[in-house]
């Protein structure tokens, strides 16, 4: 007979009692919340590697539709780029409301893009967004511009105050 829900959520509070106590209580709400997003965009490019992977086995040339093999890989890219925007989170000496407003908005632009991706390669609408530009897409590229880098800017400025000064 398979668990259910609240059995597998009991077992789940147990396993606590074998890890590290210090682990969770040593890591600031900012540092988790973006180390939980590093690890669903994580998740999200492994389900994103299935579908590129179904579309080159079905396909005559072997090769996934352009937008779909970006998703797949921004997808990845951002995981990783979010662990280490967590890293500076975790070494930044802002308050915390800061830091998670800062690596909030740069989250949220790096999904908005995966998730531009994965409209692209569900539609198979073109093979390049910038062929024909429209004033919404420039738009959007240009608060994604001043999002990132404007939200890294914050967290780095924490990290340097906090190790330099």
């Amino acid at each position: 007979m398979s668990p259910t829900v609240v059995q597998l959520v009991e077992s789940c509070r147990h396993a606590r009692e074998y890890a590290d106590p210090t682990v969770s209580s040593t890591l600031r709400v900012d540092v988790r919340i973006t180390l939980l997003a590093a690890g669903l965009i994580f998740l999200l490019a492994l389900v994103l590697g299935v579908w590129k992977y179904r579309q080159m086995l079905i396909a005559d040339d072997h090769l996934a539709h352009p937008y779909v093999d970006i998703a797949h890989r921004a997808a990845l890219l951002y995981s990783f780029a979010t662990l280490l925007v967590a890293v500076f989170v975790q070494l930044s000496v802002w308050p915390a409301w800061v830091n998670l407003t800062a690596a909030s908005i740069i989250v949220f632009f790096f999904v908005g893009a995966i998730l531009s991706y994965i409209g692209h390669g569900l539609r198979r609408d073109t093979v390049n967004q910038f062929e024909n530009p429209d004033r919404a897409l420039k738009v959007g590229m240009a608060l994604l511009v001043a999002g990132e880098i404007g939200g890294f800017a914050v967290i780095l400025a924490g990290f340097v105050v906090g190790q330099f000064f």
